[in-house]
């Protein structure tokens, strides 16, 4: 069977919802809003952009903390949809707040983000373990790469119109402020954050669940330390985490990295915008092909084969010098950026206990997160020592040969058997 079920479709219409807030809010114009208005309220540069890394820091260690504990409750039957409803419309509503708060109020902007970073980082916990629910093990690879794929081109719509809204402003083509084309372009997130999800709430159910229990959340405690107690049952699925933990730091780093990369290219920053845009256009087809060519290779395969283009781009990186150069790395990034991300979610998905799922991408999340760590720090001692931004890039490779080697040592077999006591 070929065409998508109206649950697998419904599946990856949420990552076509949710990319919006990513491209608007996390990475586009957010942050430069934010600038903007910690700066009018006379707060220096160097002390706003410090506020953003605390906020980002703090709300991304709270997340992950919880992950593991509020996936194993979610696992009881009836929590998983109700878990992911509720961070879904956290994230909605603060995200529609952010549209309406005056800018002058740069610390209820920054407490407002905060709260969408939860709502996001949440509801994604919950929506990545829906993935056991709504698909088979041999459709994993197909439908996670389609949800990435859907992820890149729905967020480009909504990126286009708040872009094109904030230009005519700036233009003075339209009878608005810069200030007000950006509030309404995290109104248009919102909107199309919450429209999209629909097929989502409608049609996506918990299939695979626990029996619910008198006290859920001390026995959840519990199940997570019988799962660290037991962990050697489950050696394929953390030796994939610890891989994991490498490559996809690699991936985030070069990720948010990108931007002030180019800039010390010398590239403009329309410039880098419309390669941000042709880079999401790029990745949406390729994020399709590895899902198919996993299929016929195997995900492990096509995950090595990711691996290796990494280190491609990181070893091209060394010698990049022209703008024509980063174009060539943007679309090399664009390639395999897509296709990694959503494979190593469906491989992760094939290996974990169904009845358990978020309880492990609990875990998969805090892996994900706190992977934001190493690659930052390597590329700015490596670009520090040697004076050399383009040989702090280079230096990623050694993430991406630990990740590699680990993921060639994952035990071919689809899962481990537990016992009866970790089942239970």
């Amino acid at each position: 069977m070929n065409r998508l079920t109206q649950q697998e479709k419904s599946w990856t219409f949420y990552d076509w919802a949710n990319s919006a807030y990513s491209l608007i809010i996390t990475t586009a114009v957010f942050p430069l809003y934010f600038k903007s208005a910690a700066s009018e309220a006379g707060i220096a540069a160097s002390t706003s952009t410090a506020y953003w890394g605390y906020a980002n820091s703090l709300i991304t260690l709270l997340v992950s903390l919880f992950a593991p504990l509020l996936g194993t409750i979610g696992d009881y039957k009836g929590f998983k949809k109700r878990f992911f409803t509720f961070f879904f419309s956290l994230g909605i509503v603060f995200t529609a707040l952010l549209s309406i708060v005056p800018n002058e109020q740069w610390l209820i902007l920054l407490i407002c983000y905060m709260c969408t970073v939860a709502g996001f980082a949440g509801a994604n916990i919950f929506y990545d373990a829906f993935l056991v629910d709504v698909t088979s093990e041999d459709r994993m690879n197909r439908i996670s790469s389609r949800g990435f794929a859907m992820g890149y081109i729905g967020s480009t719509i909504p990126f286009l119109i708040s872009i094109t809204l904030i230009i005519l402003a700036q233009q003075k083509v339209l009878p608005l402020s810069v200030t007000a084309a950006s509030q309404a372009a995290f109104a248009i997130t919102a909107l199309w954050w919450g429209i999209f999800t629909i097929p989502m709430l409608k049609n996506v159910n918990q299939v695979y669940y626990k029996e619910r229990v008198q006290n859920p959340v001390s026995n959840s405690f519990q199940r997570i330390r019988q799962t660290f107690t037991h962990i050697k049952a489950y050696r394929a699925l953390f030796l994939f985490l610890i891989a994991y933990f490498f490559y996809i730091d690699g991936v985030d780093t070069i990720i948010t990295m990108s931007t002030s990369y180019g800039s010390d290219l010398g590239i403009t920053s329309t410039n880098l915008l419309i390669i941000l845009f042709a880079t999401q256009v790029v990745a949406a087809p390729f994020a399709i092909l590895y899902g198919r060519l996993a299929e016929k290779f195997r995900g492990k395969t096509m995950l090595l084969v990711g691996i290796f283009v990494y280190i491609i781009i990181c070893t091209y990186a060394y010698f990049l010098k022209t703008t024509l150069d980063f174009w060539i790395l943007a679309m090399l990034v664009a390639s395999s950026q897509g296709g990694i991300q959503a494979l190593s979610r469906a491989y992760f998905a094939r290996l974990v206990p169904k009845e358990s799922a978020n309880e492990f991408f609990g875990f998969y999340n805090i892996f994900s997160k706190f992977a934001a760590i190493m690659g930052p720090f390597l590329v700015g001692v490596t670009a520090q020592i040697t004076g050399n931004t383009n040989s702090g890039v280079f230096s990623l490779v050694i993430l991406f040969l630990i990740g590699g080697f680990i993921l060639s040592r994952v035990p071919e077999n689809k899962k481990v058997a537990v016992s009866e006591s970790i089942q239970g």
